[in-house]
């Protein structure tokens, strides 16, 4: 099976990540160390963050350009195991 054929995407695109946690000091400075490790271009200023209704979880969306299936899967594996990330969509 092809990489195209493997996923929906046509790569490189602009990828909106959406990382879910605990609200708490360090997270958003965390989940960004992680995508840039993955993604070195990506601009931690870009990050939206929203704040659930209590207050109790932050959900950060990470904009920026996935190359290839592999990079998107190592990205997802990592953020998945971090102790600060309750989901990653």
């Amino acid at each position: 099976m092809s990489e195209s054929q493997e996923t929906l995407f046509e790569f490189p695109c602009a990828f909106p990540l959406k990382v879910f946690g605990h609200a708490q000091p360090g997270f958003a400075q965390a989940i960004a160390e992680v995508v840039q490790r993955h993604a070195p271009e990506f601009d931690a200023a870009t990050i939206e963050m929203r704040s659930s209704s209590g207050a109790k979880y932050l959900s950060l969306t990470c904009t920026f350009r996935a190359d290839s299936k592999e990079q998107l899967d190592a990205l997802y594996r990592e953020l998945t195991s971090h102790p600060m990330v309750k989901m990653a969509l």
